[in-house]
């Protein structure tokens, strides 16, 4: 487990302890800190043994760089358990990684709408904890410059308005469990902020890359849409006028490598804010992309009546989407307005910028009918030629709208990877 020390300056060599590597943005942000800093990665991998967790990072690897032997040296994939005390590992051996990171980025999570709450607690909620108390060792054994939690903008729940980076509890009901664990978790984060050097992150929904339109987790967003583009549904209650707040996954991972890597600690929404479109202008394009009826828009009560109606309506595939977006229905009529001054006053100076959702979304469509929804999963559109560890590369700036097409096709020409994500817990990041 041990890196080798030498006479380079602690910070800018020291590694780095991820979790949540297997998931979305866990494998994004470890592969912009392999890309863009010469750290060494420690990956926290749920997995019975360090050979079954080194298996697991290969085929993240093979997804994240189409290469499941890149950056050989830089990462190393440590077995563990964030639901257990010390983490599942050895007391030595937790104490010898407590020692050499200096930064931890927690981004493990239960991200299932659906799970109830006693499981969402057990990883989201006593998970951080674990996670924290790590935290407070390496503090101890070696000085700890910044411990980073992923949480989420819904831990906003049903509150309705403006809701800041300074905001938490504002008496909000919560519309799942995973909701409510997530507050839970970002609570205790919160009132460790006062011994440790903590960030808190709160992303909103999380689609595909702004150039390629490349993603790996094809939820939220993705499903509505999907059965939208079939003709799934024949009404909708929707209020038009509703943010849809989504944000592209190389922002978000472009974000949480600046503020880890630079600060400071606070609490940060990497969210589109006053930019996010309304899910009657989003519900419009879907149906002009896919040629497909507009819904009757009716209100929430007039649907839950229709719901047994509208399932007798439709038939096979087109049944299934309805029933499995449901849980999905209510995040198309929120009341809030989240707000990210703070944070772009922090990014945009560094070059981390979110382009307006209408110069994306269709790359977003390409890209989910090339892959079949997850079903044909691509590489990552970057190049198999590894940057150097010793260079520093600016984040990818995203084509101009003169040249649409050739980051879009670049990813769909992309060749499957060998291995494919067999063994990620469902549900979880």
């Amino acid at each position: 487990m041990s890196v080798a020390a030498g006479s380079n300056p602690r910070s800018e060599y020291q590694p780095i302890l991820i979790t949540g590597t297997t998931g979305f943005v866990g494998m994004e942000v470890m592969a912009r800190f392999l890309q863009r800093s010469r750290r060494h990665v420690f990956a926290l991998i749920r997995a019975p043994s360090d050979a079954d967790a080194h298996q697991r990072l290969r085929v993240v690897l093979a997804t994240a760089f189409g290469d499941a032997d890149a950056y050989s040296g830089r990462v190393t994939a440590v077995a563990g358990d964030i639901e257990r005390p010390g983490l599942g590992l050895d007391p030595r051996r937790l104490d010898e990684l407590a020692e050499q990171v200096d930064r931890v980025l927690h981004a493990a999570a239960s991200v299932s709408f659906e799970l109830g709450l006693v499981e969402s607690r057990g990883i989201n909620v006593r998970g951080t904890q674990h996670m924290l108390g790590f935290a407070d060792r390496a503090q101890q054994r070696g000085g700890l410059e910044r411990f980073t939690y992923v949480s989420t903008a819904y831990v906003a729940g049903t509150h309705r308005g403006d809701f800041s980076e300074q905001d938490y509890d504002v008496g909000q009901g919560f519309r799942n469990p995973y909701e409510r664990s997530k507050w839970e978790s970002e609570g205790i984060v919160r009132e460790a902020s006062s011994r440790l050097p903590v960030q808190i992150a709160r992303p909103s929904i999380i689609v595909g890359e702004q150039a390629s339109g490349w993603t790996t987790a094809f939820n939220v967003l993705y499903g509505p849409i999907r059965a939208a583009s079939t003709g799934a549904y024949r009404a909708l209650p929707l209020n038009r006028r509703a943010p849809l707040d989504v944000v592209p996954i190389d922002y978000v991972a472009d974000a949480l490598f600046e503020l880890c890597s630079a600060g400071p600690n606070g609490t940060f929404h990497l969210v589109a804010g006053d930019r996010a479109p309304t899910t009657g202008h989003v519900a419009r394009m879907t149906a002009e992309r896919f040629d497909q009826p507009r819904p009757w828009i009716v209100p929430p009560a007039v649907y839950r009546a229709l719901y047994p109606l509208l399932r007798r309506a439709v038939r096979g595939r087109q049944r299934l989407a309805l029933e499995h977006t449901q849980v999905f229905i209510p995040y198309l009529n929120i009341g809030v307005r989240f707000q990210d001054h703070l944070t772009r006053a922090r990014l945009e100076p560094a070059g981390v910028r979110l382009l307006p959702f209408d110069d994306y979304f269709a790359r977003l469509l390409d890209f989910a009918v090339a892959a079949d929804w997850g079903k044909r999963p691509f590489p990552h559109p970057r190049s198999a030629a590894h940057a150097p560890s010793d260079q520093h590369p600016a984040p990818a700036q995203p084509p101009t709208a003169s040249q649409p097409g050739k980051a879009r096709d670049a990813a769909i020409a992309t060749p499957e990877p060998a291995a494919t994500r067999r063994g990620t817990p469902p549900g979880r990041r």
